[in-house]
């Protein structure tokens, strides 16, 4: 196995969080996979991966390896489907499922640089909060956030989602910084709707989990309204890191309660079972999964 098939055995690992199905994937016995993983360590001279409580995570070494092997890969893959454009190059239609939020603020501003490298591409963005059905409604890519029933679709992990709860610094003036969940009961939220009933909110303890239920005089089904009710001081909030990593970074709204953050949500693009995967979701998939190694608050943890 040469150097570019260990590194994008390396890449299946990360994504998936599994040497057995990334042995699969590539092959060979995980027993190969873990001895081929090792001698790439010793290379490098540095641990990429680590054990944890819930699987496999990278270590900072490996975090870096990670975003530059994908970015090589990419590179490589473009190169090879250039000099193939007009024979095997992808073309066509692309259906993408994704919620809107997300859509806006990550994808859309990087299509420019997607369609600079496959111009026969058109892309058909289907936005919405519910799960599709891929197959009745003809998409060939879903983002899906959060852990993947079994089924007979496809998934390749290409990022994670950390819950974070942030408030406007005008809100915390007027009512006070939360130091605990429970102090959470005394707070206005801005409530996210899910399939119209309040989304709880969900906390890591010394104990376990703490589950609360968010009351509040605004409620929505759509991320950016809660960012933008956030923003405008109406209450706390409990969702998406990447929602407002911009806001966060800026100081329009302060992070609170991190010590009691939830683990990470793993995020993966799926698509429909076959025995090839058409060249257009191969060439997005790939996309997606450089879009999530370069955004801090999306690459995989």
């Amino acid at each position: 196995m040469d150097r570019l098939d260990v590194m994008q055995l390396f890449v299946r690992i990360a994504e998936t969080g599994s040497f057995s199905r990334a042995a699969r994937a590539a092959g060979v016995g995980q027993p190969t996979a873990s001895k081929r993983i090792a001698g790439l360590e010793a290379r490098l001279g540095a641990q990429l991966l680590q054990r944890t409580s819930r699987g496999l995570s990278l270590t900072d070494a490996g975090q870096s390896y990670y975003e530059v092997s994908v970015r090589l890969l990419g590179e490589i893959e473009a190169a090879e489907s250039s000099v193939g454009r007009g024979r095997m190059a992808p073309s066509g239609l692309l259906r993408v499922a994704l919620s809107a939020g997300f859509g806006r603020m990550y994808l859309v501003p990087r299509l420019p640089e997607f369609f600079a490298r496959y111009p026969d591409l058109a892309v058909d963005l289907d936005v919405s909060e519910r799960h599709v059905n891929l197959i009745e409604e003809g998409v060939d890519v879903a983002i899906r956030i959060g852990f993947l029933a079994d089924s007979t679709l496809i998934a390749r992990r290409i990022g994670s989602m950390e819950v974070a709860t942030v408030a406007s610094p005008k809100y915390l003036d007027v009512h006070g910084e939360p130091m605990t969940p429970a102090d959470l009961e005394h707070n206005a939220a801005v409530v996210f709707m899910s399939r119209g009933a309040p989304r709880a909110w969900q906390f890591k303890g010394p104990s376990g989990q703490i589950m609360i239920q968010p009351k509040g005089l605004i409620r929505t089904n759509d991320a950016e309204h809660i960012r933008a009710a956030v923003r405008a001081g109406l209450g706390v909030a409990h969702n998406s890191s990447w929602l407002f990593a911009r806001d966060i970074a800026s100081g329009a709204v302060r992070s609170l309660l991190n010590e009691y953050a939830p683990n990470p949500y793993p995020i993966h693009a799926i698509h429909p079972s076959g025995r090839i995967i058409p060249a257009k979701v191969k060439a997005f998939v790939d996309f997606l999964s450089r879009v999530f190694a370069e955004e801090p608050s999306l690459r995989i943890r």
